[in-house]
């Protein structure tokens, strides 16, 4: 079976060295996203708007790739304030609340902007029922 990996045209991926989905049969891996649109953070202060646009961000990258969010069966999120926790986990909750996944949240000294507070990470496999 053959990987196929797909960009998003972020400054970052050639730089870093990665894709923002890579796809192995019926399984993708998006990987960590932040609430960037056209290399700027978006939502400045605001935790739950930012994981909102991760998720469309995550949701855009997977549909490209041939998924659904409600392909998706584990999410990882990172914040820089666990005590924002609610707003993360609501924001989390208006797109996966019947899909379910597996998930954790964690809070992180930081991620690469200070303006960003969330970071999220999908895993998907295609066809999976919600």
């Amino acid at each position: 079976m053959t990987v196929v990996r797909f960009g998003s045209d972020a400054p970052w991926e050639a730089v870093v060295g990665y894709s923002r989905v890579v796809v192995h049969g019926d399984m993708a891996w998006v990987s960590g996203t932040t609430a960037t649109v056209d290399g700027a953070v978006v939502h400045p202060g605001d935790a739950g708007a930012q994981t909102r646009q991760a998720l469309l961000t995550i949701a855009e990258a997977l549909e490209r790739a041939g998924f659904t969010v409600a392909d998706v069966v584990r999410t990882r999120l990172f914040v820089t304030d666990i005590s924002r926790w609610e707003e993360v986990g609501r924001a989390h909750g208006e797109v996966f609340g019947d899909i379910r996944p597996a998930t954790s949240m964690v809070q992180v000294a930081a991620l690469i902007d200070p303006a960003m507070l969330v970071e999220v990470e999908a895993d998907a496999v295609r066809g999976t029922p919600a």
